[in-house]
């Protein structure tokens, strides 16, 4: 039997930065896998008759490295397999390769273990800091019930069902008296890990199919033309606190998040297409292009801290500061405003899609577009929050004037 290992890209893959990943394809036996191997290149730079990445400059030599060493652990998979004597396909080869056994001891945090070994070696190259925390403590959670609901320190993936997702669920909400949506939070990753065991061929379905857990729609906040007059206008003689102040105002005035603002730099400082100064920046939760131009309120703060050291040093636009510390000071600063809101770097964003944009007529496929979000469903969700407010003020206004009518009788 002979073994084929062929290299390929996936022009349909093609992420926003244009680049397309490359996978390689195991035929063994009449019967082929495709497996991503994590490295991702220009469609121009690959090179389909030598199956590698074009050019000779060193980052070009590190990938091909990479590529020679898949191809290498490969071939010595199918020797050793070869040489025990004992009957293997193609599959036999993946499963070996994915570091997985035969599926009859396989449990649920060695698959979630796997998978965050594959985040944590991609980190900031298709995934964040923060994605990788938040798998890390959902892995935390869910060993902890397995624990507790089988005494065992693992879960065998295949003997999920219905009823293990129904007790995980009903831990979390018992044990650490989450919101349905900080649960359904928890079940996506648990979702996402199912459908990794179904890659590695330990499972055939997914148990969400049959559990579903419904995400609850919620009021986002966001501050007023008023409240956030106040808090540009407010004059702040602590320094950490105007800081924090002038980072929540870049963020009301470009809708970046606070994971894009700590790495905001001049690199990212760019000429639109109406040659005037805009960010362009890929998002740190999703990758995908954001294209923001810049508002004068925004340009000012920016213009503010170029004489800063980590301006001159590292090229970064803003001070940085721990997301901790930025939300321990948006409370201080919100009191000292006077302003009744929970502030945050999520309400800043909030603020640019309502306030600032949508309710002064910028289009929502504008408003997406320069947010990052990917879907404009996600967008819609503030201009539902737009339509309460013109429904509330609509009946503040039915009372004036309903008001104004029995002053004349």
């Amino acid at each position: 039997m002979r073994l084929t290992i062929n290299f390929l890209v996936k022009k349909a893959r093609q992420k926003s930065n244009g680049e397309i990943p490359v996978y390689v394809r195991i035929t063994l036996k009449a019967k082929r896998i495709e497996l991503s191997t994590g490295i991702y290149c220009l469609p121009e730079k690959w090179d389909e008759a030598g199956q590698q990445i074009r050019g000779r400059n060193e980052a070009a030599r590190i990938l091909n490295n990479r590529l020679d060493k898949i191809q290498n652990e490969i071939q010595d998979h199918y020797n050793q397999l070869k040489s025990s004597g004992n009957d293997f396909d193609v599959s036999t080869i993946k499963k070996k390769l994915l570091n997985v056994g035969d599926g009859s001891d396989d449990g649920i945090l060695k698959v979630f273990d796997y998978y965050l070994d594959n985040i944590y070696k991609k980190l900031n190259k298709g995934y964040s800091n923060e994605t990788y925390k938040h798998y890390k403590s959902s892995r935390k959670r869910l060993a902890e019930f397995i624990q507790k609901h089988s005494r065992k320190k693992d879960f065998p993936v295949k003997s999920i069902d219905y009823k293990f997702l129904n007790a995980f669920d009903v831990y979390l909400k018992k044990e650490y008296s989450i919101h349905q949506n900080t649960a359904w939070n928890y079940h996506k990753h648990l979702r996402r890990i199912c459908n990794i065991a179904i890659s590695m061929e330990l499972i055939t379905k997914n148990p969400y199919t049959r559990f579903k857990v419904p995400l609850e729609e919620t009021n986002r906040g966001f501050l007023t033309n008023a409240e956030l007059s106040r808090i540009e206008n407010k004059t702040i003689t602590i320094e950490r606190l105007e800081t924090v102040r002038d980072l929540f105002v870049l963020a009301c005035y470009t809708g970046l998040s606070y994971s894009d603002i700590s790495k905001l730099s001049t690199d990212h400082l760019r000429k639109g297409i109406d040659d005037k100064d805009w960010i362009i920046i890929d998002r740190s939760k999703t990758n995908s292009r954001c294209r923001i131009p810049l508002l004068p309120e925004a340009k000012a703060i920016l213009e503010k801290y170029k004489n800063t050291p980590q301006y001159k040093i590292k090229g970064l636009l803003v001070p940085i500061l721990t997301n901790q510390k930025m939300n321990s000071y948006l409370k201080e600063l919100a009191d000292i405003c006077g302003i009744n809101k929970n502030l945050s770097m999520h309400m800043a964003r909030h603020t640019f899609a309502t306030t600032v944009t949508l309710s002064n007529g910028v289009p929502i496929e504008t408003v997406s577009k320069i947010l990052g979000h990917t879907n404009l469903k996600t967008t819609q969700i503030y201009a539902k929050i737009l339509d309460q407010k013109i429904s509330d003020d609509i009946e503040q206004l039915q009372a004036r004037l309903k008001s104004q009518k029995k002053m004349k009788l």
